[in-house]
């Protein structure tokens, strides 16, 4: 069974920065979209910034300049790097992912319906 978990969620100040780390368990398809989405309290789960195999990438206009999202060397981590933090990004942030073996490819997605796997989530908090 495919897993994913999430880590690096934290407290910060407006203007700070964190990054977000989600290792793919047991992940063995050779072509995948994966993805960051957040969730704050009393919205909609919103697509934050997603990443092909192939590593097309595409995000929300709100975290354009500010967020970036990578993989490790192994491609079964995913990272979103998070700098000029606002309150506004305030939310649980989930790691998700879908995957399928042949040829081919699966475009990045920030549309929670066209992922699989979900991870469990880290907290992000900006407040002063």
């Amino acid at each position: 069974q495919v897993q994913l978990v999430e880590s690096g969620g934290g407290s910060v100040q407006p203007g700070g920065s964190l990054r977000l780390s989600c290792a793919a368990i047991r992940y063995p398809f050779s072509r995948y979209r994966m993805g960051w989405f957040r969730q704050a309290p009393g919205k909609e789960r919103e697509g934050v910034e997603s990443i092909d195999s192939g590593g097309a990438t595409s995000y929300t206009d709100s975290v354009k300049g500010r967020f970036t999202i990578s993989q490790g060397n192994a491609k079964n981590t995913l990272y979103l790097q998070m700098n000029t933090l606002k309150p506004e990004d305030t939310a649980m942030y989930y790691c998700a992912a879908k995957g399928a073996f042949g040829s081919g490819r699966l475009s990045p997605s920030l549309t929670p319906s066209e992922y699989i796997f979900w991870g469990q989530g880290t907290q992000v908090t900006v407040s002063s």
